[in-house]
């Protein structure tokens, strides 16, 4: 008997020296997750953001008037509000990727570090940062003025101000270059964890002032001293090549497909057709990348829908076959938009090597090149009078902006934003805008007027208006 008592008192000392929340555990759900890990989910976030056309999160192909909806034409009208956009492109960037790339970045210096990948953890960190700084560029060119300075730091801020919009542009490049001189080539980083480029640390360095350049030609008519600076400084080490590209490559099989096969065939819906606006411009330029952008109507033809209009999905052409691939590859900087960024820069006489009509004829024939085309389409695109640099229509920013807008089909962002800045393509309004105006930014977040009204009302007032016509600071013509 006395030994039944000294077992049960031994059991009950050792149950007293465990802790209620060590027994809540879930071994198979764990609390912290490799640093690594956080890296890989946060590009995926950040891809399906880019690539989605669902239009609950992105209806920027709708608002380049690359495509255009059947029976539910609110998005192609403009009507973000109804449907929350503003609000789930906010959460998606900030709380999806910019919260794992932070957490990220406290937890892999703490991790296990083996002698001689000391170099290793800091192309990591560097290669964290500059997809931060992508991120925030992006909803810089979202929003305007958005959290920066306070954001991400829910145990110390919860209502973050807004920073000035130029000044993040400003400080992002700082970042760039501060990662720039941190990558070193002679270790490695990822590995397989990264999505994008396998951890070659020499692509991520091309990334780098490839970005450096995109952020550098924004600026060209707001800032064209800085403008000039720092595309000068990034040129020379952009993406050289279509293998260059920063890009993500799906998988053939659920769930991890591009969302573009998501929302056009798992979805059995018929929502989209391709817009009149490209088709039309298309046909008369005798495009060769018709046949991968779009199908054939039933009479055999390529014709668009009318922009903001209610359309039969059988009359009118579709997204091509390539874009109901499930591995369809989303991209995020690509050679061809370098070409393009580059031919601008030497219009406006900026010290680049080569000319525009070099770096333009490269933009296209990578475009070509990059959706399954052939040189002799390149070659003979390229010598009709509409699209020769030499005898196209317009000066440099309507060649440039036309045939960039073009090249950037299924990047809707990419095509939307070069319009802003470019003002070409002449894009008209929807057939029934929704504000009576077309849109060059999306509003803030319904919860942000709501939860952090105090700076939110600032925000607004600071760039004219919380509007859907307000311009970005750099979109000044």
């Amino acid at each position: 008997m006395n030994k039944i008592y000294v077992i049960l008192l031994v059991l009950l000392v050792s149950f007293s020296c465990t802790k209620l929340e060590d027994m809540n555990v879930d071994p198979k759900r764990p609390t912290v997750v490799p640093g690594t890990s956080l890296v890989t989910n946060a590009m995926k976030d950040l891809g399906d953001q880019v690539a989605s056309t669902n239009v609950n999160r992105n209806v920027f192909r709708l608002w380049a008037q690359y495509w255009t909806e059947t029976t539910y034409t609110d998005e192609t009208n403009y009507d973000v509000k109804t449907r929350g956009v503003p609000d789930n492109v906010y959460d998606a960037l900030y709380k999806d990727v910019l919260s794992d790339l932070k957490e990220a970045s406290i937890i892999i210096p703490g991790e296990i570090v083996i002698e001689g990948t000391e170099i290793a953890i800091q192309n990591q960190l560097a290669i964290i940062d500059l997809l931060s700084v992508y991120t925030y560029h992006r909803l810089v060119d979202v929003f305007g003025d958005v959290p920066y300075s306070e954001a991400i730091d829910i145990n110390n801020v919860l209502l973050p101000v807004y920073d000035d919009a130029a000044s993040i542009y400003s400080d992002l490049v700082v970042r760039i270059d501060q990662d720039l001189a941190q990558l070193d080539e002679s270790a490695g980083s990822f590995g397989s964890e990264d999505i994008i480029y396998n951890g070659d640390v020499a692509s991520w360095i091309a990334f780098g002032h490839s970005l450096k350049l995109r952020i550098g030609i924004m600026l060209a008519d707001v800032n064209p001293g800085k403008s000039q600076q720092w595309v000068e400084e990034a040129a020379p080490f952009v993406i050289s090549s279509i293998q260059g590209n920063a890009i993500l490559e799906y998988l053939g099989a659920t769930p991890n497909t591009n969302p573009v096969y998501v929302d056009l065939v798992l979805s059995g819906r018929q929502d989209f057709v391709a817009a009149k606006t490209i088709v039309d411009t298309m046909n008369f330029l005798n495009d060769p990348r018709r046949m991968q952008y779009f199908t054939l109507n039933p009479d055999g033809e390529y014709v668009g829908g009318g922009v903001g209009e209610q359309n039969s999905f059988a009359e009118f052409s579709k997204p091509g076959s390539q874009l109901t691939s499930p591995g369809l590859p989303v991209v995020f900087l690509s050679y061809s938009e370098m070409q393009f960024y580059l031919a601008e820069a030497a219009e406006r006489g900026y010290g680049v090597s080569g000319s525009a009509e070099d770096f333009y004829n490269e933009g296209i024939r990578a475009s070509i090149l990059f959706w399954g085309g052939t040189e002799e389409e390149y070659n003979a695109y390229v010598a009709q009078s509409d699209v020769a640099y030499a005898t196209a229509k317009g000066d440099f920013k309507q060649k440039i902006g036309m045939q960039s807008w073009i090249a950037f089909y299924n990047r809707g962002f990419a095509g939307y934003t070069q319009f802003r800045r470019l003002d070409w393509p002449a894009l008209q309004p929807a057939a029934s805008p929704v504000d009576g105006v077309f849109p060059t930014r999306y509003t803030y977040p319904i919860n942000e007027q709501t939860l952090n009204g105090t700076n939110y009302t600032n925000a607004a007032a600071a760039i004219g208006g919380d509007l859907s016509d307000t311009r970005i600071f750099w979109d000044v013509n």
